[in-house]
């Protein structure tokens, strides 16, 4: 996911629940929470935190639980990436909790408006995945280009501007949803085996296929099928040259006279619906989209690939400009949101989450084998709203955790000729 308003994406699919709860809270109340009883405080404070973000994790449900647990009220504030981006560098009063891409700190850490938050403040910080600490999934390394999260995690001292290479106790951001893109399928419409990114490009789909209409990751998917075609090897598909960026256009534009896309989507429901409709049987496509599309009782596909996945995260930053209760507050909001109870209710969307061990408490055992292990469904599977995204026998398309993550060939990315790549996108759309 990036440079959304594909945030509307995710969005959609972000819905409501409802489960039992644990909660976190910072060192000051850890003496009350030890003897199970929550401070009564935050009501009378009536703290108000205003959060911005693109509306994939601003979530209804998710305040009211929040709130319900604490007395603290979340004001969600949505905006597309790129107003995100702006926001936490010309205004960062304006929010008192960022939920932003990883690949946009590059942009908003030289200003000096995010806080280095401090690991020791965070519960469960030893416990967030090592995909975001280390860029290992299972002890192995995963595909690193364009920005993964491992370079910009850490910052190297407190009031630093500056990325540190390894861990320290300052983190720029805290994990809130990451997942793994790929290409979406019909496969009752397609009678065959698809096994790589170049199908997306093969004239036996023309006019049938879609590609993302958002220029920082379309590019990506597109050099993803430049690659698995042979036409070129990118050092860095995250952060191309002028001459790669002309290639992979090219390629591009050469498809689209030839008749091949159907459609250039940006937005959610017009990839479900072109997808439900049968208009495309192959296209980019984002997993909760997929589930959209099967809940309408139609077959649709989140298509592993050889090549492997296009990868996206998000993370929760504080203001510089934040202090006292706000700050604790904020602290309080990214404890609870780490402690299960969050986690379980994205994960049952598709997304992962930043703490898997908290969140596999709060989840039923066969949810968890579903989503996270790549096992066969004992149940029927439920989205968070009770719909039915997955009948009793059905496997996760990707598999496991392991499988799915540990299949990262690149992450979205902001690149150095972000400029120069946008207008040639253009180029692109307007041919």
């Amino acid at each position: 996911m990036a440079e959304f308003d594909s945030d509307k994406a995710k969005q959609d699919s972000v819905d409501t629940s409802a489960n039992q709860n644990r909660r976190t809270v910072l060192k000051g109340t850890a003496g009350i929470l030890a003897a199970g009883v929550f401070p009564a405080v935050h009501a009378q404070e009536k703290i108000v935190l205003r959060y911005l973000g693109t509306a994939v994790n601003q979530d209804k449900a998710i305040a009211e639980k929040f709130k319900a647990d604490t007395g603290i009220e979340i004001q969600y504030i949505p905006v597309t990436t790129d107003e995100v981006t702006k926001r936490a560098v010309t205004a960062p009063n304006s929010f008192d909790l960022i939920d932003t891409e990883y690949f946009s700190l590059k942009k908003i850490i030289p200003t000096g408006n995010l806080l280095a938050i401090d690991s020791k403040r965070i519960k469960n910080a030893d416990k967030i995945t090592t995909l975001f600490t280390k860029g290992e999934v299972a002890g192995k390394a995963v595909g690193d280009q364009g920005t993964a999260p491992k370079k910009v995690m850490f910052l190297e001292g407190a009031g630093s501007k500056k990325f540190s290479a390894t861990p320290t106790q300052f983190m720029t951001l805290i994990p809130t949803v990451y997942n793994a893109d790929t290409l979406g399928i019909r496969p009752d419409l397609i009678k065959r085996p698809i096994d790589s990114w170049k199908e997306l490009l093969n004239p036996e789909f023309k006019g049938k296929a879609a590609i993302l209409n958002i220029p920082s990751i379309g590019i990506m998917d597109a050099a993803m099928v430049v690659e698995s075609m042979g036409i070129h090897k990118y050092k860095d598909k995250g952060n191309m040259t002028k001459a790669e960026i002309d290639l992979t256009i090219k390629t591009l534009i050469e498809a689209k006279k030839a008749g091949q896309f159907r459609a250039l989507w940006k937005d959610f429901n017009e990839s479900v619906n072109l997808m439900a409709s049968g208009e495309v049987v192959i296209q980019s496509m984002w997993s909760p989209a997929v589930t959209a599309v099967r809940s309408k009782g139609i077959d649709c596909v989140f298509q592993p690939l050889k090549e492997g996945y296009r990868a996206w995260a998000s993370g929760f930053g504080l203001p510089a400009t934040l202090s006292g209760k706000k700050l604790d507050g904020a602290y309080e909001f990214i404890n609870w949101f780490l402690d299960g109870w969050a986690g379980a209710y994205l994960n049952r969307q598709g997304y992962y989450s930043a703490v898997l061990e908290t969140a596999k408490a709060k989840m039923e055992a066969y949810e968890w084998a579903y989503w996270m292990e790549g096992k066969p469904a004992a149940q029927d599977i439920k989205s968070p709203q009770g719909d039915v995204i997955a009948k009793a026998g059905a496997v996760r398309d990707g598999g496991s955790y392991e499988q799915r993550m540990g299949g990262i060939a690149c992450w979205n990315a902001v690149m150095d000729e972000n400029e120069y790549m946008v207008r040639k996108w253009n180029e692109f759309v307007a041919a």
